[in-house]
């Protein structure tokens, strides 16, 4: 089944070099994020020795790495150490410290020292025009939207998409990622809003390249032949 393509760029989420070399074969992937908790899953005992062989095994490709710290002055340091990675690294930021600090003067400082930043954690408008006016003229930067978490809470995140898109419309040097990717349908919607990137984890992706397209009697016949195999597999009866 062939791969749709689209306007909005796709880039993955991870930390596990092999299979994110895996996920790269896929010519619509065009870029990486990471964080945190991903690093945790994968197992990354030495950050920095990932972050360098991530970029040199992607040196063509977008890839964002997070800093760590809460304090200012060390996240500005480590900035710094990230952004000198390579020229293709984003510096993620998220737009609250965990004691509830605006990073919005930080931000500033690192754009117009002209490090990308990606700001991320951005879960409504009011952060989204922050982190928009806080980005200095001219610095590349992106503006990560964690739309699937403002799903999570029960609230229609569109217009939250709608809203973001317009501010960050006048600003072509910001890009609007959409983040926390749920289902393959946000990428669909993220193209219809006119969204620049949308994160994709590596089990929508999978679906993506198998799934995408089909018709609803083909899912249909794909549930019920799952279903047939299930049974088989468990070799559970309903008659004796």
């Amino acid at each position: 089944m062939a791969t749709p393509t689209f306007k909005t760029k796709i880039y993955s989420d991870g930390a596990d070099l092999k299979d994110m070399q895996a996920i790269n074969q896929n010519a619509f992937v065009t870029g990486f994020t990471t964080n945190p908790s991903l690093l945790k899953k994968a197992g990354v005992t030495n950050y920095l020795e990932f972050a360098k062989k991530a970029v040199a095994t992607f040196p063509d490709e977008s890839i964002s790495f997070e800093v760590f710290s809460n304090d200012f002055d060390t996240m500005a340091k480590e900035a710094k150490l990230l952004h000198d990675l390579g020229p293709n690294v984003y510096v993620k930021v998220p737009i609250r410290t965990t004691d509830g600090k605006s990073t919005a003067g930080l931000i500033s400082d690192l754009t117009a020292a002209g490090i990308q930043v990606n700001i991320t954690a951005i879960a409504t408008v009011d952060q989204v025009k922050e982190s928009v006016a806080a980005i200095a003229p001219g610095t590349p930067s992106i503006v990560s939207i964690f739309v699937g978490r403002v799903a999570d809470t029960g609230a229609d995140p569109m217009s939250f998409v709608r809203e973001s898109v317009k501010l960050t419309a006048g600003r072509d040097e910001v890009e609007l990622l959409w983040a926390s990717t749920r289902e393959i349908y946000n990428i669909i919607q993220a193209e219809q809003e006119g969204v620049d990137i949308i994160t994709v984890p590596p089990t929508i992706i999978a679906k993506l390249v198998s799934k995408f397209g089909q018709t609803g009697d083909e899912v249909t016949m794909n549930t019920v032949k799952g279903f047939e195999a299930d049974i088989k597999a468990t070799g559970l009866n309903i008659l004796d």
